[in-house]
């Protein structure tokens, strides 16, 4: 029942989005060429504002955002439907989410095993990573990891039934989240995990409200709130390396799309994207601006955006 009703919610927002805005590649409308998405939460705003400022000063193609788009069902849903044009997607993800298979800890294996089925069928191509992975990541207070010692998975699973769980709505849900790694690690808590904003995690774990978040490894309070990553010593989780999805449709229509995206390959590492992140949510910068002089930084772009 609750897998229906995520169904029907999903194609409820699809039909939200189909009404509420035309595909770029049948309207018409010269002002915007390119559409790219971007799901709910600050890196992929980041991300998203990437894409579109790289295109805009590398074509002369004009690019429409929609930030803030929904999670990885909604997004997904959004591309096949020629409603958005790219977004980026994290492997791990299309991988176990979005393809149901089961999770693959090689990076490569992910890669070509999405490539090639997204191509087939969904007419999506899945270009170069662009250098880091974000990867699901088990949290707790510094304080706790230090009077406890713990610094893996395993070692916090001795102390889960006196603790409480706070996790997003996909990470309940999806093949590659909670019931698996529960089951993997023999997790168990004082209480059912508590639902949560992805947005609240971090305030709940440093309240007290939650004992163990969910984020990810890239997020740019971890460092600044003094939060611990547990590591994954029994490698649960597949690689979760970032992607850009474009359908082959608009790469056809506008060729110099593809090098423009492929420009961006392998240019961010783990610990940049975790910088970037910071400013935003840390500092509260300007998105535009940060990624206007990320691109300058690594000699891509230009000064629009």
């Amino acid at each position: 029942m609750k897998r229906l009703l995520t169904l029907l919610f999903l194609s409820f927002a699809v039909l939200l989005l189909t009404t509420g805005c035309t595909p770029n590649l049948n309207s018409g409308n010269n002002d915007a060429n390119i559409t790219v998405a971007s799901k709910d939460f600050t890196e992929q705003d980041i991300l998203g504002e990437l894409l579109a400022q790289q295109i805009e000063a590398t074509t002369n193609l004009k690019v429409t955002r929609r930030p803030r788009l929904g999670g990885s069902f909604v997004c997904h849903n959004a591309i096949v439907a020629g409603i958005i044009d790219a977004y980026i997607e994290y492997t791990g993800t299309a991988l176990t989410a979005i393809l149901k298979e089961k999770p693959v800890n090689g990076s490569k294996e992910v890669y070509e095993k999405i490539k090639q089925t997204y191509a087939q069928q969904f007419n999506l191509e899945v270009m170069p990573n662009l250098g880091f992975e974000n990867t699901f990541a088990m949290i707790i207070r510094g304080e706790d990891a230090k009077r406890n010692n713990i610094q893996t998975i395993s070692q916090a699973s001795q102390y889960t039934p006196q603790w409480r769980a706070g996790f997003g709505y996909e990470f309940v849900e999806r093949e590659d989240g909670f019931p698996g790694l529960a089951k993997t690690y023999n997790l168990r808590f004082a209480k059912l995990p508590k639902i949560m904003d992805l947005g609240l995690i971090y305030r709940a774990l440093i309240q007290k409200q939650v004992d163990m978040v969910a984020g990810n490894s890239t997020d740019g309070q971890i460092a600044r709130l003094g939060l611990v990553v547990l590591k994954d010593d029994k490698q649960y989780f597949p690689p979760y390396e970032t992607v850009p999805i474009v359908r082959q449709e608009t790469l056809k229509k506008y060729p110099e799309l593809r090098t423009a995206i492929a420009s961006l390959a392998g240019k961010i590492s783990a610990d940049e994207m975790q910088q970037l992140n910071y400013l935003v949510e840390g500092e509260l910068r300007d998105i535009k601006g940060v990624v206007r002089e990320f691109l300058k930084l690594k000699g891509l772009g230009s000064s629009q955006g």
